[in-house]
């Protein structure tokens, strides 16, 4: 049995998605810059799937810039509106809990000349408004907050942030890769001028994403030559991605809540009964404001690297947290942010669902996943230490 429980790394292609793209690798593989018919074919697919890609999140077509996904989206946005803006300031603000994409850029701009407050969380992972509200100076220019967390799945209060944001004249951008398609987004509602995605966390093709940039937005382009994406994003486009792209966001947007009560079903058993069953075991993130399908568990005394090994040998794929540094043996800088220790940290398991994982998937994991925890322990100095 092959059991893929690591959607929040990515997802599998959709068959509609897949079958959307296929005419422009061969009948419309025309350049949309080009003039001649080959060519208008795939710049109505591009404007096309750019309408239906900013309808998922309520904003104006031309608002939507395609990218090859969230780690480029997210560094040109801050990177950017940073350099850009810095007439103005040159101070940003983040979590601790964000993506690497955005940890890493703001380390960069606080090498170049940019101070940078790092807002802490509580014990789920959620950064106060009011801690937003109060680091906010006269030379701000930027806060980044993740929509929902990779690792735990918590959801932050986006709104409210945006809210503070906009009455302070401050720009709001936020990684929302995790959420786009399966928590409903109103970029409007949400006060926000910069939004991150990438199609492979939806059911779409990798390599293509987008940024959402609010018009009036003082940006400058990330990639300069030819003019394409409203002369902000250069490079010919990935049409047959971005034709996947959209239909995948299509499908999000037709079967949103039928796959979230999926999800939240499925998720509710296993997370029931791997607290019943595992000793010495808790769930991380917040028990209510969290994606339908992600369970991020500690245990106890184990090492994390060890459990996906011994999971992948059952059948079972599945993460010890960010897919971008799983590689890594340091603990994951999320869990530490809430207050666990290194060697908890050390102990992650992040099962996350999608709309095709079953029942019977769930039941097997039940199954096999206590057995593998035991045998850790029964080697684990720590666990013996503590008995």
């Amino acid at each position: 049995m092959k059991i893929y429980l690591d959607h929040a790394a990515t997802t599998a292609v959709d068959k509609e998605v897949i079958k959307a793209m296929l005419p422009y690798f061969d009948d419309k593989f025309g350049n949309a810059s080009s003039l001649h018919q080959f060519g208008q074919e795939a710049k109505e697919a591009l404007e096309k799937s750019r309408e239906t890609v900013a309808k998922l999140i309520n904003a104006d077509p031309r608002e939507i810039i395609f990218t090859s996904g969230g780690t480029e989206s997210d560094n040109w946005a801050i990177k950017k509106i940073a350099f850009t803006n810095e007439d103005k300031g040159n101070h940003i603000i983040t979590s601790r809990i964000e993506h690497h994409a955005v940890l890493e850029s703001c380390e960069f701009l606080g090498k170049n000349g940019f101070k940078v407050t790092y807002l802490p969380v509580d014990r789920y992972g959620r950064v106060n408004p009011e801690d937003v509200k109060k680091a906010i100076t006269k030379s701000t220019v930027l806060v980044t907050i993740m929509h929902a967390n990779n690792e735990i799945g918590t959801i932050e209060p986006i709104e409210e942030i945006g809210k503070i944001c906009k009455e302070k004249g401050v720009y709001f951008h936020t990684d929302a890769v995790q959420t786009v398609g399966k928590v409903p987004i109103d970029v409007k509602k949400m006060n926000v001028d910069l939004l991150s995605c990438s199609s492979h966390k939806l059911y779409g093709p990798k390599g293509v994403g987008f940024l959402y940039v609010k018009k009036g937005t003082k940006i400058a382009p990330m990639i300069h030559g030819g003019g394409h994406e409203f002369c902000l994003r250069s490079g010919t486009e990935n049409i047959a991605g971005i034709a996947g792209f959209a239909k995948a966001c299509e499908l999000a947007q037709k079967n949103m809540e039928k796959w979230n009560s999926h999800e939240k079903k499925l998720r509710d058993k296993l997370v029931k009964g791997v607290l019943e069953r595992i000793p010495e075991s808790w769930l991380n993130g917040h028990p209510e404001k969290r994606l339908e399908g992600n369970a991020n568990f500690c245990f106890k005394c184990i090492e994390g690297e060890s459990l996906i090994l011994h999971l992948d040998d059952k059948g079972v794929a599945a993460s010890t947290g960010s897919a971008c540094s799983t590689k890594e043996l340091k603990p994951s800088h999320v869990l530490t942010a809430i207050g666990l220790s290194p060697v908890d940290a050390h102990g992650s398991l992040r099962l996350t669902l999608g709309k095709d994982s079953t029942e019977k998937e769930i039941d097997y994991v039940l199954g096999v996943l206590p057995g593998i925890v035991a045998d850790l322990r029964k080697i684990s100095p720590l666990w013996k230490g503590d008995r």
